[in-house]
């Protein structure tokens, strides 16, 4: 259906199946419908692939930034040429209207654009000696082989942020990409190989999570691992990479507040939130979840947040007057439905949707719910998806203690005009990114990563590459 095909293993240059012949079905999730399969790697695929990256690593570590860097920029090029068949497969896998994949797609190539630039300006420094005849020097290094694991909401840009980290400063990568949305990640990795990267420097594998994690990361080859998903499985590889010292960066939940001042415009920020909220059905790690609204302007705030969550026409993504597509899979429609059922049981006031849309796919209808009690599940759960909690507050202390009440800490967002009030927002709330009076613009040159339980470490910025490189200190007496 649509073309969508068999999606393969990418082991030490080579496009194939996995040696025991095992596969995966692919799912639509907009008809339920299989549309293809993947192929599983199993432990004897995992050893080819880890001794095809220890091959590459030795060999990418010594190509020259300035090489590695035209490596990158031909297969932006690639990426920006396949576009429109690449996000054809992301929207059928993935659900989210066809639009939203051709800008992921896009911007995917921006960000390897970013990261080929900044792979050249990673150096290290000349330190002033203690002596006359000392030389002090400061290297930078790759760390090594990588692991990476990547989520299904954004099957391109969650890996190649991680890619590129990795490529730009000379480390080989082992990447485990999501079954449920395998093949854009398959055509991103393509685009690599067919720009020249060399076999071995990329490895893409597929199959049962906790089979790959637990084989990979303890591995002698692997040296860093990077992972995006949830705070729970997080915690646990993380654990494991440390019971290895091996090196890690962690982008998992959050549950963005949304702070909403009085003196703000409240229709341009509703209609701000509304956009940021119901992108890729709220299926968003940053998506603002929370909104903390001053009571005075509760009412009107609402009011234009349910407007726009109702002329939001939901739909399969490729059909062009979409512009919301279904939740990924089952599990996250039952996940929706529990968390507003409980929301409404404890009080909540339903403004728009509350209610799942048809019976064939994971439709659920874009929804908000207003005065949610503070002990509701959807105030305390990430919910990841189509819903906005809206409940007031009457001084920015009390809306500031609530946004930092969780052990959340990824992003959040505000709306205001009052300069002091945007100071005290940047100084006192406890995230790693903060967007005030605007969507999260999250471009590559900015760090993106969270604190407390969201995480640690960057995926953008200068920052993100440091977790890719060893720091080593050269000091020599010449005599």
């Amino acid at each position: 259906m649509h073309d969508y095909p068999d999606v393969l293993l990418h082991i030490d240059g080579q496009w194939r199946a996995g040696r025991a012949g095992a596969t995966l079905p692919v799912h639509d999730p907009a008809t339920g419908q299989r549309i293809g399969s993947v192929a599983v790697a199993e432990t004897a695929d995992l050893d080819e692939a880890l001794a095809a990256a220890e091959r590459g690593f030795a060999l990418w570590r010594r190509v020259p930034a300035a090489e590695r860097a035209q490596r990158l920029q031909a297969a932006a090029r690639l990426l920006r040429e396949r576009a429109d068949g690449i996000a054809r497969l992301l929207t059928l896998e993935n659900g989210k209207p066809l639009a939203e994949a051709q800008a992921e797609v896009r911007f995917g190539a921006d960000i390897v654009d970013w990261f080929a630039a900044e792979g050249q300006r990673v150096a290290g420094r000349i330190v002033a000696p203690r002596g006359e005849h000392q030389i002090a020097q400061v290297f930078k290094e790759p760390v090594g082989p990588v692991a990476a694991f990547t989520p299904w909401n954004f099957p391109i840009n969650q890996l190649v942020r991680k890619l590129c980290g990795a490529l730009a400063t000379g480390c080989s990568v082992i990447a485990k990409a999501p079954e449920e949305t395998p093949a854009s990640p398959a055509e991103l990795v393509r685009a690599f190989v067919d720009a020249g990267v060399p076999a071995g420097v990329i490895g893409l594998v597929y199959g049962r999570p906790e089979a790959i994690s637990s084989h990979l990361i303890p591995h002698p080859v692997v040296r860093k691992v990077t992972f995006t998903g949830s705070t729970a499985v997080g915690k646990q590889l993380a654990a494991l990479a440390g019971a290895h010292m091996k090196r890690v960066t962690m982008e998992l939940g959050g549950h963005a507040p949304v702070i909403v001042a009085e003196d703000c415009d409240v229709d341009r920020a509703a209609k701000i939130a509304a956009a940021a909220k119901f992108r890729n059905a709220g299926q968003v790690c940053i998506s603002p979840t929370r909104f903390l609204v001053a009571q005075p302007v509760k009412a009107r705030f609402v009011a234009g947040l349910a407007a726009a969550a109702r002329t939001l026409q939901l739909g399969h993504g490729l059909e062009a007057a979409t512009r919301m597509g279904p939740l990924a899979n089952p599990r996250r429609l039952d996940a929706v439905q529990r968390l507003v059922g409980d929301a409404v049981e404890r009080g909540a006031q339903v403004a728009a949707g509350g209610e799942r849309l048809g019976h064939t796919g994971h439709f659920y209808l874009p929804t908000v719910l207003d005065d949610v009690p503070r002990d509701s599940l959807v105030f305390n759960e990430e919910p990841f998806g189509p819903v906005a909690a809206v409940r007031g507050y009457d001084t920015l202390d009390e809306a500031i203690a609530e946004a930092n009440r969780l052990p959340y800490g990824l992003a959040a967002y505000a709306f205001t005009s009052d300069l002091r009030t945007a100071h005290a927002l940047a100084q006192r709330l406890e995230v790693g990114m903060l967007w005030i009076n605007q969507p999260a613009p999250a471009w590559p040159e900015l760090p993106f990563g969270g604190v407390k339980d969201s995480g640690h470490g960057s995926e953008g910025g200068p920052e993100s590459l440091e977790s890719y490189l060893n720091t080593k200190t050269v000091s020599t007496l010449v005599i």
